[in-house]
């Protein structure tokens, strides 16, 4: 096992920022280093992930500048680890090079994806049906660290299975390869997020990643709202961290665990022209309309939401949206009502 993830499993159980594209972008991680403290004690997640990143991209010449725009990060982001995905091996060989140069922490392997093109092309969570080929997209992104003359982990995040639980079979063939840290999603690919994660099967999960590895890193990730809740799944399940999706959505002081008031209603909206801002400023390659994705999630639970939302979906930029958000609370002050 790494030293980072020895690192982290002292501090168990620990807390992760889950990959989600056109989420949690270089925009949105900087707002939650800042708003959950990063950085200072009690606060922040204790890894970053990048977004969900094609190797593919990465090891063509021609698409590779656009694509590394998506591993772009800051100190504030730190420790960070970039997710890659593909089902060629020698293209995640290619990639794993170039992005051990970039300063990340670690390597993150994709095998949990269920977008139907992603899919198609036999990457992301097709690869449950493919542990053969799993198998060797692992050991070429170790090649491809070892190019690089870096010294960096790799790690797996995936499902419990493809159209069943097949996680007793599965989850063994991954971690025969060595691997360092294991996120597992607890769905599987044929639930999506339609079912509550199983979290019932947690414990059952663990006993059987144990039994192959007892010192692997071992992660869970699923329908976690809040860092109580989560630290309460850790334990039941023995897991050693945890990995937040969803939840942060709307609440980038979700990793601040000396917080104990919910942010009033005026934090929260500015803290959406803020990251609509900033969202615009270091992201210039992306459409605006990306941010508005966010809208839904920072704007609720209080008098005039909706109507402040659908004036926002209206917006065109970030100055649009800063000003209409000056308006809504000299009208409304600063708890919306």
């Amino acid at each position: 096992m790494s030293d980072f993830w020895k690192k982290m499993k002292r501090n168990k159980p620990f807390f992760c920022l889950a990959p989600m594209i056109n989420v949690t972008d270089a925009a949105f991680r900087r707002i939650i280093a800042k708003y959950s403290r990063h950085g200072k004690p009690g606060g922040g997640p204790d890894v970053f992930w990048t977004e969900f990143t094609s190797a593919d991209g990465l090891a063509s010449e021609r698409g590779r500048e656009q694509v590394l725009r998506l591993l772009e990060f800051s100190p504030k982001e730190k420790p960070i680890i970039a997710q890659l995905f593909t089902a060629d091996p020698e293209k995640m060989r290619i990639a794993a090079r170039i992005v051990a140069r970039l300063g990340f922490a670690g390597i993150d392997i994709n095998m949990g994806c269920p977008d139907k093109d992603v899919v198609k092309n036999g990457a992301g969570v097709a690869l449950i049906r493919n542990p053969k080929l799993a198998r060797e997209i692992i050991r070429a992104a170790k090649l491809g660290i070892t190019d690089a003359k870096k010294k960096i982990p790799v790690s797996v995040k995936t499902r419990l299975g493809y159209n069943a639980l097949e996680y007793q079979t599965w989850l063994p063939e991954l971690l025969a390869e060595g691997i360092d840290a294991l996120t597992v999603h607890l769905r599987t690919k044929k639930e999506m997020s339609l079912v509550p994660a199983h979290w019932e099967l947690a414990r059952d999960v663990a006993n059987v990643v144990r039994a192959t590895d007892k010192d692997v890193v071992l992660i869970g990730n699923g329908d976690v709202e809040s860092l109580a809740d989560g630290g309460k799944k850790a334990r039941e399940s023995g897991f050693d961290g945890i990995m937040i999706g969803r939840g942060i959505f709307g609440n980038p002081w979700l990793f601040d665990r000396k917080r104990k008031d919910p942010p009033a209603v005026s934090e929260k909206i500015q803290a959406l022209a803020e990251h609509a801002q900033l969202f615009e400023k270091i992201l210039r390659h992306r459409h605006f309309a990306i941010m508005k994705k966010h809208f839904k999630a920072y704007v609720s639970g209080f008098d005039g939401a909706k109507e402040l939302r659908i004036a926002l979906m209206e917006t065109e930029n970030a100055q649009q949206a800063k000003t209409m958000i000056a308006g809504f609370l000299k009208t409304h002050g600063p708890t919306g009502t």
